[in-house]
């Protein structure tokens, strides 16, 4: 297994370096590689606060990179639904995926966030 970084995936979104983005676009392009959940945070993170792209740009740009299988990531359902969170609420991409843990997994979440509380009571269906 292939494991890459986010900058690897930034240079290759961004497309802003003439050697290193043609660098990470032969990896990603020519090989199997897998971006681990963290790493993906970090892309996630960088794109918004260093690049200003807005949620929903980065929940599609993300989601298609995913889609497409350029790039795998463990349970990408779960990346993905935490992708869609993130592209529609204000929480950071950390408490987004803590919530698609708990709609996916079913994980409990443990936390002293009382918005993020909230929210997983607003969107959990009752148990039938």
């Amino acid at each position: 297994m292939t494991v890459i970084d986010a900058n690897i995936v930034l240079r290759y979104l961004l497309d802003d370096h003439p050697v290193l983005s043609l660098k990470a676009a032969m990896i990603i392009e020519q090989q199997s590689v897998t971006l681990p959940v963290a790493a993906a945070c970090e892309v996630v993170y960088v794109l918004q606060k260093v690049y200003s792209v807005d949620r929903p740009q980065i929940q599609k740009t993300l989601s298609d990179l995913l889609n497409q299988q350029l790039v795998f990531i463990e349970k990408p359902n779960l990346f993905l639904k935490a992708l869609e969170c993130y592209g529609t609420t204000t929480f950071d991409i950390v408490d987004a995926l803590l919530w698609a843990y708990h709609v996916i997994e079913k994980y409990v979440v443990l936390t002293f966030d009382e918005k993020l509380q909230k929210y997983i009571r607003q969107t959990t269906l009752p148990p039938e």
